[in-house]
């Protein structure tokens, strides 16, 4: 299967990003062709300061690779340098309804709240149908709340079929594991728009601090609790396992422990789970050229499969 997916760099990625969608990236690019890009078009919309994308592409191309995505299994590239789908994004932005893009729920919610949406958001899933139809994806894994960007896309690609000629895959969405939920540092989902996260590679005493601050209920310490359900156990036992996870479990039935222990317990599993990735971003770090070698790699391969789908598409509707 072909699997695509996208990271938007508007910021250091965080333990949300990691176990909500990262890790299982990671996982698909195993068996399958796997094509994942960082999307530098789409974060136009939200950052506006030159040097801090070009920075953020850089730091997610570490974090990615770092992690464990590996370039002989899986093609990494910025989605910019492959200026194929911005042209294949015309082409289905002109069969496009207005009210499809008016009922998509980014651009809904945000004019519900009386917040300023850009044409950039408002087309946002034009151009996102574009990346994943340029390179034939089968699979595209998405968090729940972007499924409806996907029918979207299948809704583009069927219609530009059924006006034009058979041209584009219809992809599937593979919805992510959401079980594992991630809460902040301030019990609610982790997100950089509440301002409650804890970065991948933060460093050690920065990283401390923050879970030190976690927040907690005001319960004494004696007095046992019931783990599930309690937002510090939940990011314990992200990083557990299985064995400390029973245990963990065992000391909150049992009370006589204080908050403190525990985020102390989390700090050093948290720091033991990214020691491997962290030491080798910095070994990749302190070699750029490669990094961008390995996206510029990336970067052929991709053109090559979205120069074939947009001659495709141009042939089938009268462009060449």
């Amino acid at each position: 299967m072909r699997v695509l997916s996208g990271i938007q760099p508007t910021g250091r990625f965080h333990w949300g990003n990691y176990f909500g969608a990262i890790r299982q990236y990671i996982d698909l690019q195993h068996g399958n062709e796997a094509y994942y890009f960082i999307a530098d078009l789409h974060a136009l919309t939200t950052v506006r300061e030159p040097e801090r994308l070009r920075q953020n592409v850089v730091d997610a191309a570490l974090d990615l690779l770092a992690l464990g995505l590996d370039p002989a299994k899986a093609v990494l590239f910025r989605q910019s340098d492959v200026p194929e789908v911005s042209e294949l994004c015309w082409l289905l932005m002109t069969g496009t309804p207005m009210g499809l893009l008016e009922r998509c729920h980014a651009y809904k919610d945000k004019k519900e709240k009386g917040l300023a949406a850009d044409a950039g958001l408002f087309t946002y899933p034009v151009l996102m149908s574009a990346d994943i139809l340029a390179y034939d994806a089968d699979i595209v894994p998405v968090g729940a709340d972007q499924v409806q960007h996907i029918e979207v896309c299948r809704d583009l690609a069927g219609a530009f079929n059924h006006h034009f000629a058979e041209t584009f895959v219809l992809p599937k969405a593979k919805t992510l594991d959401a079980s594992a939920k991630v809460p902040g540092t301030d019990g609610e989902k982790m997100s950089k728009s509440y301002n409650n996260t804890i970065e991948l590679f933060e460093e050690p005493k920065a990283m401390r601090k923050k879970i030190m601050r976690i927040t907690t209920d005001a319960r004494p310490m004696e007095e046992p609790k019931e783990p599930e359900g309690d937002h510090l156990y939940q990011l314990y036992s992200l990083f557990a396992s299985d064995a400390q996870r029973e245990e963990m479990a065992a000391l909150y039935r049992r009370g006589g422990f204080g908050y403190g222990e525990i985020k102390k317990a989390l700090a050093d599993v948290a720091e033991a789970y990214f020691a491997e990735a962290r030491a080798k971003r910095a070994e990749l770090a302190a070699d750029p050229a490669r990094v961008e070698q390995i996206l510029a790699d990336g970067a052929e391969k991709a053109r090559k499969k979205a120069s074939a789908t947009l001659k495709r598409a141009q042939r089938n509707c009268g462009l060449k």
